[in-house]
């Protein structure tokens, strides 16, 4: 009488936080004749949806122990996933061990990087009080068995398969009805599974990191005396203890775009892993053709200028840079100002708005050539008006308004970079806010209670213009922008023009001026007063301090240093 041994069938180890989809993928795994081990909370889910399991424990001989910590950690399991199945030395030692392979490892890890969102604000902000209970949660949710099986399949993947992505069940499970998961595929899922664990354990170390930071000093004080601040109180060094030894970062491919800032540059967009959805990453998109490289660049310019005020703010962005920005009572009229700043290079740009979009503007709107329109919400009125342009890009972001350096409760600062070749440039963001009480008046005249208001918003207009900058703004609106020139007397007399070209050549009277860096020399002084200038907000900090200050004296004008630069290249 002749035994037949029949073939042992396949196994896979499931053990999923997320069971999204789970119970349908094992199940087709079990009528495929597969043996499924399992774990702790996903044996229980599985078992109480009819499907069979083996416990880990039946596997391994020794129970789970220490509430779960240790449950895969053993040889029987990470024997049978890190055995190459082409190596007959490999099979042998399964044998003589009495270890049967696994062929398939499904597993999504604890979930720690929702733990720290669910904590903080989204700008690694806080919210809990309880920092001991916090912390102690946050490390009972990093994950040490998941990530050794993900990362040993991965290793072994011409032997075993590994899925890592709930998305991915679907896939396998096509692959496996015909008869085995292909070998580019195996690669494919082992190859999301490095990134994922590149992902959480960058997510780790930048947990702990903040865990560690002292809380930044403030930024320097405006000195009271002598008119003229030290350049080197100015640029005081900030603890460098905000910037790890090792920097992580994670992003998740939003889309690929149809090209890069020009046609012939390939491109794509991607999401900041951790608080993506607080910025342009997170925009609805209500209407339009797809977004441009370079409409996200001018959408989030918009985003980050208008963010700077509470009141009704509208700005015309083009090139990341303002053509115009405004205030006022209600958001149609600031958009009219804003507008009306310079209609001629707002054509092609993008109007960015922090109150929700009216049919006036939409009707407006609909009347030119614009690339979006972004706001917090758009009345029903104002998106039926705007389907007349199908082609304009609808952007709406809720949490628009909010500026996260006047959050209550803030506590670690966002970090900007940029690349450089062979590097990475990283700082703080500048979130700054200058008040009325921090300016220094230099000056034997001080500015009206209305210069000081247009010196405060021109001044956070300044903060977004590129260097050298100079903007002129009068009764809450700009009036003439020089930006972007090598000489900061180049970029006022450009400033000059436009404000004289809109306003027929005329001096309007009670003129701002907001300069981002000190003026080096009194000759920009000289020009912005035969302008009619009568206010200027700049930071001091210039060997030349007195030059400027003599020359705001002769003109009658007056000056207020803010103590900061605020460049921006």
């Amino acid at each position: 009488m002749t035994v037949v041994t029949l073939p042992m069938p396949k196994r896979a180890i499931i053990s999923v936080s997320d069971k999204t989809g789970i119970k349908e993928f094992a199940q087709g795994l079990v009528a495929l004749g597969w043996e499924i081990i399992s774990t702790g909370g996903t044996a229980k889910f599985l078992t109480e949806n009819g499907i069979k399991v083996t416990p880990v424990a039946d596997v391994t001989k020794f129970p789970e122990i220490m509430n779960g910590r240790v449950k895969t950690l053993h040889p029987a399991i990470l024997a049978g996933i890190l055995a190459d199945q082409s190596k007959p030395t490999h099979l042998e030692q399964l044998e003589q061990l009495e270890i049967r392979p696994i062929d398939l490892v499904v597993v999504n890890l604890y979930p720690f990087e929702q733990v720290i969102q669910k904590n903080t604000d989204g700008f690694n902000n806080l919210r809990s009080q309880n920092l001991e209970a916090f912390e102690n949660e946050a490390i009972e949710n990093i994950d040490i068995g998941g990530p050794t099986m993900l990362r040993a399949a991965a290793k072994n993947f011409h032997s075993v398969a590994v899925v890592v992505d709930p998305h991915d069940y679907g896939t396998v499970l096509e692959e496996l009805k015909k008869g085995d998961i292909s070998l580019e595929t195996k690669k494919r899922l082992a190859t999301k599974v490095f990134a994922h664990t590149a992902k959480y354990d960058g997510a780790i170390a930048n947990y702990f990191h903040s865990s560690l930071r002292a809380t930044p000093s403030t930024s320097p004080g405006i000195n009271s005396g002598s008119a003229a601040i030290p350049s080197n109180e100015i640029d005081s060094a900030l603890p460098r203890n905000d910037f790890p030894d090792s920097l992580t970062l994670s992003f998740k491919k939003i889309s690929d775009l149809r090209y890069g800032e020009n046609p012939h540059q390939t491109a794509a967009f991607y999401r900041d892993a951790d608080n993506g959805a607080e910025g342009i990453a997170g925009v609805e998109v209500l209407q339009g053709k797809e977004l441009s490289f370079n409409n996200i660049l001018d959408a989030n310019a918009a985003l980050n200028l208008i963010q700077e005020f509470d009141e009704p703010t509208a700005a015309v962005i083009k090139h990341n840079n303002p053509c115009g920005c405004a205030v006022a009572e209600n958001i149609t009229d600031a958009f009219t100002r804003a507008w009306d700043a310079d209609p001629l290079s707002a054509f092609g740009g993008i109007v960015a708005l922090n109150r929700t979009c009216t049919p006036e503007i939409a009707e407006a709107l609909s009347k030119v050539f614009i690339e979006i329109v972004l706001a917090p919400d758009f009345t029903p009125e104002s998106l039926e008006l705007f389907k007349s342009k199908p082609n304009l890009r609808l952007l709406c972001l809720p949490r628009l308004n909010r500026h996260p350096a006047l959050d209550a409760g803030s506590r670690n600062k966002r970090k900007d970079s940029k690349r450089v070749n062979g590097g990475l440039l990283v700082q703080d963001k500048d979130e700054s806010v200058v008040t009325e009480k921090e300016l220094k008046m230099a000056t034997k005249k001080h500015p009206s209670k209305e210069e000081v208001y247009d010196m405060l918003f021109a001044w956070k207009v300044t903060k977004h213009c590129k260097s050298n900058a100079i903007v002129l703004a009068h009764n809450g609106a700009t009036v003439g922008l020089g930006l972007g020139q090598t000489s900061r007397v180049g970029s006022v007399k450009i400033a000059i023009a436009q404000a004289m070209k809109q306003f027929n050549n005329v001096a309007v009277k009670q003129f701002v001026c907001a300069s981002d860096a000190f003026f080096p020399f009194r000759d920009s002084v000289d020009e912005l007063a035969k302008a009619g200038v009568t206010a200027i907000i700049q930071p001091g900090g210039s060997k030349n301090d007195g030059e400027a200050i003599s020359a705001a004296d002769e003109h009658n004008i007056s000056m207020a240093f803010t103590g900061i630069r605020v460049f921006r290249h």
